[in-house]
């Protein structure tokens, strides 16, 4: 048995680079495993009938897939320097920012990898190499053309295109202004230390966005705060660092915030009620990836996408710390949201909770 925790992942994997970093600033010992087409086959739909990364083997041999569950588990397992605030208002925030990180700024990373000539070239020679380490450069670009027969087909699912696209990037270049003027004075989004925020933005920003060409000169010239903040992760300080005192969370998130209210809200409320429907519809059946599609708004330009059942999961985490904050502090954090466009969102009751399970997403039964 081996000593060390087993991480499968790949250096262009959004979500294996979020739990990279985070098991770097815990320092929990790991050996990074990269995941060809063998090792999806022979350990990864092996272990655990799902084609997904990252996938993260204790060394009892415990299996855990879903970059989210991943560290929720971890963080039990290893308490030192907690990466969820405890303090009401930023462990909302915390979650809103993870929920956007995981859940909204993956439709830009789609959009910047598939889209662009450039960073589509990048990303199919890596996805080649990858896959087949051994294979000639025939057998890499055959590789690299079927994942991006796969990832590239993301890009209608996700209800990216023409009309859409400039929305997108009009939104991430807000985004990326925001947190360039907030890493100003800040080392992370909520203080010294990193939080679940941080790791969840990480996946974008560091193995999409930072790392393919295009995009990454884009952010070297607009944003080059964010892209040291994006080295301080690539090579954290274990254990270190603190949460802002007295709950506090700069100002200069409000944009970032007043973007997650006004552009993926909308998509998670009506997700909500189509998760309620196929349920009744489909009782006791685990959800399948996508569940139809529905047409979303983004900055006044209308597109269609498909309607991601796992979202929920993610918007539950995110509601949870609001309904648990307590009598006496609702108040201020209820004016706070009203100042954010997000009051209503926030009070969101799924009619149909989910929850996961032996790496499925289910009904959560009452």
């Amino acid at each position: 048995m081996t000593a060390e925790y087993r991480l499968y992942g790949t250096p262009t994997s959004y979500y294996t680079a979020k739990v990279r970093a985070y098991l770097n600033y815990k320092a929990i010992p790991f050996e990074e495993i990269l995941t060809t087409e063998e090792i999806y086959r022979d350990v990864i739909v092996a272990r655990t009938g799902v084609w997904m990364i990252p996938t993260l083997i204790a060394p009892d041999d415990n299996v855990m897939q879903n970059s989210t569950e991943i560290i929720d588990l971890l963080e039990q397992k290893f308490p030192e320097s907690p990466v969820c605030p405890a303090t009401p208002w930023q462990r909302i925030v915390a979650r809103l920012l993870e929920l956007c990180g995981d859940e909204w700024l993956i439709m830009t990373a789609i959009h910047y990898r598939w889209t662009k000539p450039e960073n589509r070239e990048f990303a199919l020679a890596e996805f080649g190499r990858q896959a087949r380490p051994n294979g000639t450069p025939e057998q890499q670009r055959e590789a690299g053309l079927e994942k991006a027969r796969v990832f590239g087909g993301w890009v209608g699912m996700f209800g990216i295109g023409d009309v859409t696209g400039p929305a997108i990037e009009e939104a991430y270049e807000e985004l990326l202004a925001a947190l360039d003027a907030h890493f100003l004075d800040h080392d992370f989004l909520l203080g010294s230390r990193p939080s679940v925020a941080d790791f969840s933005f990480f996946g974008g920003l560091y193995a999409v966005l930072r790392r393919d060409p295009l995009s990454g000169r884009m952010m070297q010239t607009m944003a080059p705060r964010v892209v040291e903040w994006v080295d301080r992760l690539l090579h954290p300080k274990p254990l270190g660092g603190t949460f802002l005192a007295n709950d506090a969370v700069p100002k200069a998130l409000d944009p970032v915030l007043r973007g997650i209210f006004q552009d993926q809200f909308p998509v998670l409320r009506d997700t909500v009620e189509r998760v309620a429907r196929w349920s009744a519809e489909n009782p006791g059946e685990a959800f399948p990836k996508t569940i139809g599609s529905h047409d979303f708004d983004l900055r006044g330009r209308r597109g269609t996408r498909r309607v991601y059942p796992y979202t929920q999961w993610m918007l539950q985490r995110a509601l949870d710390p609001y309904r648990d904050v307590r009598p006496s502090e609702r108040r201020a954090i209820d004016e706070r949201l009203h100042e954010l466009g997000g009051l209503e969102y926030m009070r969101i009751e799924p009619p149909q909770p989910v929850i996961r399970s032996n790496f499925k997403l289910v009904e959560a039964k009452s």
